[in-house]
């Protein structure tokens, strides 16, 4: 189980990556599980208002990470991008900080922190160009690592937050450390990322134009596979958005148990994560989405029903084994289809996350104007599970053509 961990801790390249990649995740961990409970619990935001907020923070973090990934590409500049991207993280936590009421949130949660989103598909394209240094069969071992290194924090940090609102702090206490955080990302890019033109692996310049970089993107048997894993990241995006809502409006349940329940969730990730490897190769790769998609749903879908009960903790087990698989294997299988182009790569996994994030918000408007959390949860994973059909089914045909 350790020996994916060699090669990362050997290599600069990698061994940043997977620093910031932690650091990217106490991020997400911090902010993620609260920013839904806080737009309308804390600054009085309405649930239509809030989807329209996800809904303009998604167009803008992939409009961000297509263009940038193509540039990426075309100029070969990954280090001066990455530091733009980063320095997000600080300008978003630090206005709320500055402002700290409803109109401060949104433009930083729809316009200034979904460009900061980008910075995770810079981090693979880096990992991607340094582990093509290493033998082709470590490969997919260090990059299932790096994806299990994003997920660690949250089992480190969430509970921590749950302790900290057991004793009464506000949740608008995230933004000191999220600040914090961003200010150590920046640093250690600006410190330690390879400088443009200087690496150890091969980068050229792509030599196509915007217009054909968006072309060879939209080409459909692409984006019919983007659009398919879309739905699955719904699911992931949908959950982060009802689990602190669905724990705030249970009768005995609060912050806390939705930090307790994102953090063990997130943990148990980590060693399904690490375990990937040794079932990649011997079954397929959709074969493998189609049944992490399916623990997921389960997992989502009878969150809101069993928020009441003890047995809401035993929901964590599917929904880690699931999600180890649906957080890793999509990024895998979008970076194989742009292969030669990894800003290009990168920019589909944002994409994806566009398709993901607009799924979940026109599930989770639906879903609680019909009949609350509970409909918008179980649409949400129904509809992941027939994309990770869909997908099977594309792959399958295209074999046999």
């Amino acid at each position: 189980m350790f020996a994916p961990f060699r090669p990362i801790i050997k290599d600069p390249a990698l061994r940043l990556a997977a620093v910031l990649l932690v650091l990217f995740g106490a991020h997400a961990a911090t902010m993620a599980p609260y920013v839904s409970a806080l737009a309308i619990r804390v600054f009085g935001l309405s649930d239509s208002a809030y989807s329209a907020v996800l809904l303009v923070a998604s167009v803008l973090s992939v409009s961000a990470s297509v263009g940038l990934g193509i540039l990426a590409d075309q100029r070969a500049n990954r280090r001066a991008i990455a530091l733009g991207t980063s320095a997000m993280l600080i300008a978003g936590s630090g206005l709320v900080l500055a402002g700290d009421n409803a109109v401060v949130f949104v433009i930083a949660n729809a316009l200034i922190l979904p460009l900061s989103a980008s910075i995770f598909g810079q981090l693979f394209a880096l990992s991607r160009l340094a582990a093509s240094t290493h033998p082709e069969r470590d490969r997919p071992a260090i990059l299932s690592t790096l994806r299990a290194l994003f997920a660690l924090p949250w089992l480190m940090v969430l509970p921590i937050w749950a302790v900290v609102f057991d004793h009464g702090a506000p949740l608008t206490a995230i933004y000191p450390v999220t600040l914090t955080l961003g200010i150590l990302i920046v640093a250690l890019t600006l410190a330690f990322w390879p400088r443009d033109g200087a690496t150890r692996w091969p980068d050229p310049k792509s030599g196509l134009t915007f217009r054909q970089s968006l072309r060879e993107m939209a080409n459909l048997p692409i984006l019919s596979r983007v659009v398919a894993l879309g739905t699955i990241n719904g699911a992931v995006m949908l959950y982060l958005v009802v689990m602190g809502l669905v724990f705030a409006a249970t009768p005995g349940r609060g912050a806390s148990d939705t930090a307790l329940y994102a953090g063990l969730l997130a943990g148990l990730e980590v060693p399904f994560m690490l375990a990937l490897p040794v079932l990649v190769g011997r079954v397929s790769r959709t074969s493998l989405i189609w049944v992490g998609a399916a623990l997921y749903a389960l997992h989502l879908g009878l969150l809101p029903l069993l928020a009441p009960t003890p047995f809401v903790w035993l929901l964590t087990i599917p929904g880690a084994a699931g999600g180890a698989v649906v957080l890793t294997q999509p990024m895998a299988y979008l970076q194989d289809l742009l292969s030669n182009r990894p800003g290009a790569g990168a920019s589909l996994m944002a994409l994806q996350k566009l398709a993901g994030d607009a799924f979940s918000a026109a599930v989770f408007a639906i879903g609680t104007a019909l009949a609350g959390y509970e409909l918008a949860a179980a649409a949400g994973a129904l509809l992941g599970v027939i994309g990770a059909g869909a997908l099977w089914a594309m792959d399958r045909r295209a074999a046999r053509s």
